[in-house]
């Protein structure tokens, strides 16, 4: 067993010195404990105040984000009303065309009216797509509500959707190229139809030239042209196999 000595003399220390001692340690302990609770909850409090602050911030993103959604809500339901209208237009030409097959004055716009309300989906039959749902110039707005671009005709499924550029006449290269452009820009900032979803694109016109239409198909769109009183969907004279986007 240690004792205890008194640095002073030698002497082993009297129990009111020991108590004494022991007391000042246990005081001193006290202290110190009390400065980590102090510190620990100064921290607590500061790591409050930073979540409630991120909090009210996290709010007011959900808030502007929701007018956002909002904004692009009501666009996209006025785009699908304007849809509609001109659909039941086109169902009206389509039943005067077809009540007077013989009228050859009938102009290029309202052969390309025929088309989009054609059931185009039929056309993709051997391909995995499915296509049943139409809608008509979708817009395509950028960060800042801005349209940027509009897609004639998108063709629609649960998985696949399908962006229709629709042309008179396709004669041009850099219509393929703007093509291009805008398939990029509607997967960067996709409509609320093609969020999700797997995207190929095509192109049709009243009559596509030959040389534009390998163009098209190296790029990786479906060629779609006007034959007779019908739209068909052009065979491939070069490789081609269809760009996913």
């Amino acid at each position: 067993m240690t004792m205890v000595h008194s640095s002073e003399s030698g002497r082993v220390p009297t129990i009111e010195e020991f108590w004494e001692i022991f007391t000042k340690s246990q005081i001193e302990s006290q202290k110190a404990r009390e400065r980590d609770r102090e510190e620990r909850e100064r921290a607590r409090e500061a790591r409050v105040k930073e979540w409630e602050a991120w909090q009210k911030v996290r709010q007011k993103e959900q808030k502007e984000w929701e007018k956002v959604r909002q904004k692009e809500r009501k666009e996209w339901d006025r785009s699908m009303a304007e849809s509609r209208v001109r659909m039941e237009k086109a169902e009206r030409l389509m039943d005067r065309v077809a009540a007077n097959l013989g009228g050859l004055n009938r102009s290029m716009g309202e052969l390309i009216e025929i088309l989009i309300a054609a059931r185009l989906w039929e056309k993709f039959s051997d391909y995995p797509y499915n296509l049943k749902r139409a809608y008509q110039r979708v817009p395509v707005f950028n960060e800042n509500h801005q349209i940027l671009t509009d897609i004639d005709i998108l063709l629609s499924n649960t998985e696949w959707v399908m962006a229709v550029e629709v042309k008179h006449e396709l004669k041009r290269t850099d219509e393929v190229d703007h093509h291009i452009v805008r398939m990029e820009r509607i997967r960067k900032y996709p409509p609320l139809e093609t969020i999700g979803k797997r995207m190929v694109g095509a192109m049709a016109g009243g009559v596509v030239n030959p040389d534009v239409r390998d163009y098209i198909h190296k790029a990786g769109f479906f060629v779609l042209e006007l034959t007779g009183e019908s739209v068909g969907l052009v065979k491939p004279s070069v490789e081609f196999t269809p760009r996913e986007w």
